[in-house]
């Protein structure tokens, strides 16, 4: 693999693009965002840890500016040009897919969690904060503070709801809070008061919506998150961090967490299973299921390797990444016309 020189320029990052880089425009692709905090180097540049993308030869390789706390990449889903990492230092934007970036938000905004792009208007895009959520009309251009109707502002996870224009909801500190004005205004959601650390829709059947929490377990919801019921008792008071819906089969899902491991359920959350045998430890911060292997899970573990298994978790497999401290798995959708 040819090295990579890092370039600092007036109005951004910009980088020679490594072969993920060079690829990503042109197919489907698998992100991770980490960082290799087992055996972390102390330079100037965070120079172990943020995107790293998986080559079909199941090598990973580090793709994206130097930056602190990558959390998760966003790709626009009409041009795959433009990408979005959020980071500890903001957002940070490329319009030439991958090529140059930079930082779109302003020096207070920090600890950016994840965003979306609005599927049925990309021009709009959301993001989650330390210190609130944020919107961008232009594509993540530019970003505003939306707070109207919040009483707390730590929140860590957003879905963008396919199945209605304009409604956005986020977990925080206490609880789940819903806007249908594209993210003007907040209304809180009927959700306890505890924090909530991942919420995924379903791919498939968009009424499905998954969320953990820590100290309070999974929830799921049927009816697009009108109402939510406790799911998994073995875990109802675990710290959990990770949840997937599966892109192949409604009735397949999982959760993460620290020392309960992966749990799976093949039932829509009738019964769960705990999965972990056979993962280097118990401690898990993401978890996703591939779209380009049907029935393919993955997990990252802490500060091991991430793992894949393709019998829902009976067997694992080392997919790389050791020594990690994962934030995000992300698989892009191929190209239009492809």
């Amino acid at each position: 693999m040819k090295s990579r020189t890092l370039l600092l320029l007036a109005g951004g990052l910009s980088f020679i693009p490594t072969r993920a880089a060079a690829d990503s425009a042109a197919q489907p692709a698998f992100y991770a965002a980490v960082s290799m905090t087992k055996a972390q180097r102390n330079t100037s540049t965070p120079a172990d840890s943020g995107l790293y993308q998986r080559l079909a030869s199941g090598e990973w390789v580090h793709t994206g500016p130097r930056i602190l706390g990558v959390a998760s990449v966003a790709i626009h889903p009409a041009n795959n040009a433009v990408m979005l990492i959020a980071s500890a230092d903001g957002v940070v934007r490329s319009a030439d897919g991958g090529r140059t970036w930079r930082n779109t938000t302003t020096w207070e905004v920090a600890d950016v969690r994840a965003l979306a792009f609005d599927p049925a208007n990309p021009d709009l895009v959301y993001a989650v904060t330390a210190w609130g959520p944020l919107r961008s009309v232009d594509a993540g251009q530019s970003w505003q503070l939306t707070q109207r109707g919040l009483d707390r502002l730590y929140c860590s996870t957003l879905v963008v709801d396919r199945r209605q224009a304009g409604r956005v909801l986020i977990g925080m500190e206490q609880g789940l809070y819903v806007s249908s004005d594209s993210a003007v205004s907040w209304t809180r959601m009927d959700f306890p008061s505890v924090p909530v650390s991942r919420l995924v829709q379903s791919p498939v059947e968009p009424n499905v919506m998954l969320a953990t929490t820590t100290g309070k377990g999974a929830w799921l919801s049927r009816d697009g998150g009108a109402t939510w019921v406790a799911v998994d008792p073995a875990s109802a008071t675990s710290n959990l961090y990770a949840a997937a819906l599966a892109p192949h089969d409604p009735s397949l899902m999982a959760t993460g967490g620290w020392e309960t491991g992966v749990r799976v359920s093949a039932n829509a959350g009738t019964t769960w299973t705990d999965r972990s045998t056979g993962l280097p430890n118990r401690k898990v911060f993401v978890v996703a299921f591939d779209p380009q292997h049907q029935g393919r899970l993955w997990a990252s573990t802490f500060e091991e390797s991430s793992y894949y298994s393709d019998d829902l978790g009976q067997t694992w497999h080392d997919g790389g990444l050791y020594g990690a401290y994962g934030s995000d798995f992300v698989f892009t959708a191929p190209p239009p016309g492809k």
